[in-house]
């Protein structure tokens, strides 16, 4: 669809040099796409790797843990 409207643009021709910036931004919209096919999204959220987890700390969740048991609800407020 992309290169069919890339098509199109270049034999119109449109005032203010719109189909100029049209194309622009739609030879940068193939290049977007055609980084993201080649980037795994889980990879990219994988590299993350459990920071959040090491940074909240083992009491944390053994505090959810104790909550989970004696069926109190949901998370604790936050503190702070």
């Amino acid at each position: 669809m992309i290169a069919q409207a890339e098509t199109i643009l270049k034999t119109t021709d449109l005032p203010e040099g719109r189909a100029e910036r049209a194309r622009e931004l739609l030879s940068a919209s193939v290049k977007l796409a055609d980084h993201l096919l080649t980037e795994s999204p889980a990879a990219a959220l994988g590299a993350k790797g459990g920071q959040s987890t090491a940074k909240r700390g083992s009491d944390f969740y053994r505090k959810i843990a104790g909550l989970r048991k004696t069926r109190k609800g949901g998370r604790p407020r936050k503190e702070g």
